[in-house]
Order: structure tokens, then sequence, then C-alpha cells
């Protein structure tokens, strides 16, 4: 199988405030708005792209429900500066800045209709956590 794009489309009751939701608060700007149905992209880079359906559409399989258990990551240049963004515009994190021994820092926020949002940084990982695992250095 050859994969040209991964796309994303994630249950929500209000497709467009998810869509604003990315927008206002990662920069991805709004392509389409059809109030079932709201496409989103990342400003840098066409292919970077979170969509969002009403859960209650016939275009969604039953059962017809909103977002539980899913994230979306982002890979970010500057993870610490995210965080003192998004923070400082009252978004909720629900996981703190982390330096994880396998090589990111990350943090998690509420994003929209239940869905979690990670921003990473990847950073070198931990020499001895890497040993450990059995993954040398």
């Amino acid at each position: 199988m050859q994969v040209t794009q991964i796309g994303t489309a994630f249950a929500v009751s209000d497709p467009t405030a998810a869509g604003d939701w990315f927008a206002q608060r990662l920069g991805f700007t709004v392509l389409v708005d059809l109030g079932w149905y709201v496409s989103t992209q990342h400003p840098d880079r066409e292919e970077l792209r979170v969509d969002f359906v009403r859960h209650d559409h016939e275009s969604w399989p039953e059962p017809r429900v909103p977002v539980r258990g899913a994230m979306v990551a982002l890979v970010v240049a500057d993870v610490d500066a995210e965080h003192a963004r998004l923070a400082a515009g009252g978004v909720e994190v629900l996981k703190p800045l982390v330096t994880e021994p396998w090589g990111q820092r990350r943090f998690q926020a509420a994003g929209p209709d239940g869905l979690v949002v990670e921003l990473v940084q990847p950073v070198a990982p931990d020499p001895e956590w890497l040993a450990a695992q059995g993954l040398g250095v």
C-alpha cells in the first residue's frame, strides 16, 4: 500500500467551534466550514490538516458519539513557549510540561469536545534510560 497523506477527522458536537479552537489557539486556517464538517490546515504545510465532523451527522458511523479517548500530537520547535502561550490564553493544561527519558519534552492540553492535544518537542534521550531498555546508546 502506498500512502500519500494521512487525514484525521474527529467526531465533535460543534465542528465550527472545534475549527475555531484550532485556528485561534494553534494557528490553523479553516479551509472549509459546512457546519457539519470543518477542515483546518496549518499555514506552514498543506499536509498538516485536522478535520472535524458533527458526531451525529449521517456521514459518521454508528454509534454517533463525540470524541472520547483520542489525542492529536503536534511536533513543535519550542514546546516551553507554546505551553506558556496556551496557558496564558486560558487553555486547560491536562498534563504539565515534562521531559521524558525517551527523548520528548511535552504537555497535553484540553482541546475541543474532549480531544487531547499534545504538543511535543524532540530532545536528546537519556542514555541510561536507553541502555535500561536494551536500546543502546
